[in-house]
């Protein structure tokens, strides 16, 4: 072949080839048009974003503000609180525990923690990690800043406390992560904070990351604010409650959760180190509960699913004052990191913008669901009371629907495949809410399970 025919044909490769990289590539004006949308959108002040791919940060940014007052700009460094992205790190430290054989999974908690109830005792870590210990859920924001607050608010549970018996059906529970964090605490010997601090922040090098929020204000912090009167506020005085802190306070920033990420990602090697035991990340990464009314299913501390093609790993995080995502696909190299200062922002669209722009991913596909009405004997089967902890279900018959009457108005679902659809979601939610009714061996309908929690039936 004539050189100037090979060099041409090579010419094009190589730009076929550079195209084909641009296109999987980010965008760095097309990132900030949808997270300055979405931020106008869900009343956000701001966030912080970053992108891992093949082992490496390329992508960092900070967009809006820290603080409604100030007017100061969101800097990726900056810490944010994370919320329940926080369970994959107390989940780690147990994991890590169990490694070093030092507690057994399906070993009963009181084996190591001394003092607990019958029924909180004969929990096992396993169960508390996974979600299926049958522990209610609550997450109370403001509370006691004593750390000794942790050991001393469980030793006071008792079987009241559990709404399933465990292993019955998965459901969230913060309260399971916090005896999950109490235990690390115990066989360590020393704070949850500390333990954490030095399993996991200390060796991936994440040195501005922290539990205590007397350490987080020595750094640069973003203000948490909520929604009041239509318009974001500073949340003052800022949220703590040092009982809970094993479920979902985290500080961190952007780049130091990378440095988890990183490592999870490559088999626990940081840096050329070897700093989490690739034993840890596949019991973490490994299916411990099915979520019901999905094919979705939760790890430890981690939800696990394929969308698209891609099987992904992840967590998102809600706390007063903030919201958090960590998005990763193992499989790929690829990692999306957002932190965000509103009462539950965790950007989703935006994280799907940049998959996007960084996967192949498979189209998307729209599943029709039809939606009928039930029968009167279906009517009767499924209504009742329905409770988990201080919450509940109140479901009754109304016109060939269930109607949900616990909250102040009234939520009409109609029977659509397995499950029930709300008739008429709230502007913005996508997808509507969904409720699963669980039978118990006799056929009778024993839970609901709606929002990743299930309520058992009391009348």
């Amino acid at each position: 072949m004539h050189r100037l025919a090979r060099f041409l044909i090579h010419l094009a490769i190589f730009g076929l080839i550079a195209a084909q990289a641009q296109v999987r590539g980010i965008d760095p004006a097309a990132v900030e048009r949808a997270a300055l949308e979405e931020l106008a959108a869900t009343k956000t002040p701001g966030a912080a974003v970053v992108v891992v791919n093949g082992g490496a940060i390329v992508f960092s940014h900070g967009y809006g503000v820290a603080s409604v007052e100030t007017g100061e700009p969101v800097r990726p460094e900056m810490l944010f609180r994370l919320g329940s992205t926080t369970k994959m790190f107390t989940a780690a430290a147990v994991v890590g525990l169990a490694v070093e054989g030092k507690i057994d999974l399906d070993a009963p908690v009181s084996r190591y923690v001394a003092g607990l109830g019958k029924s909180i005792g004969s929990l096992t870590a396993n169960r508390l990690l996974s979600h299926t210990s049958g522990l209610r859920d609550e997450a109370p924001m403001f509370g006691s800043n004593d750390e000794a607050a942790l050991g001393n608010g469980i030793h006071i549970w008792t079987a009241e406390f559990l709404f399933a018996p465990p292993g019955r059906i998965y459901s969230y529970s913060n309260p399971g992560f916090w005896l999950a964090g109490y235990l690390a605490e115990t066989i360590s010997g020393k704070p949850y904070a500390d333990v954490i601090e030095q399993r996991l922040f200390h060796p991936l090098g994440m040195h501005r990351s922290t539990l205590r929020p007397t350490m987080a204000m020595t750094w640069p912090l973003s203000q948490g604010h909520d929604i009041k009167n239509g318009k974001p506020e500073v949340i003052r005085p800022a949220a703590n409650n040092a009982a809970t802190w094993p479920a979902g306070s985290i500080f961190s920033s952007a780049p130091d959760l990378a440095r988890f990420v990183i490592a999870f990602m490559n088999d626990g090697k940081l840096d050329g180190r070897q700093v989490l035991s690739p034993k840890l990340i596949a019991l973490m990464s490994t299916p411990h509960a099915r979520v019901p009314g999905s094919d979705r299913s939760y790890g430890y501390g981690l939800d696990l699913s394929t969308d698209r093609g891609v099987k992904w790993v992840q967590h998102g995080g809600s706390r007063a004052g903030y919201g958090s995502l960590i998005r990763m696909a193992p499989s790929q190299q690829f990692a999306v990191i957002i932190v965000a200062n509103r009462t539950g922002a965790s950007l989703p669209k935006l994280a799907k913008t940049i998959s996007e722009a960084m996967l192949p991913l498979e189209p998307e596909r729209h599943v029709l669901t039809t939606m009928h009405s039930m029968t009167a004997d279906e009517l009767r089967r499924y209504a009742g009371v329905y409770v988990n902890g201080n919450s509940r279900y109140v479901l009754r018959a109304s016109n060939g629907a269930l109607i949900d009457g616990s909250g102040e108005g009234e939520t009409r679902f109609t029977q659509a495949g397995d499950g029930f659809l709300m008739e008429e979601p709230s502007p913005g939610m996508r997808p509507p809410q969904k409720l699963d009714l669980i039978s118990g061996s006799d056929g009778r309908i024993e839970f609901v399970f709606t929002g990743g929690r299930a309520y058992k039936r009391a009348d």
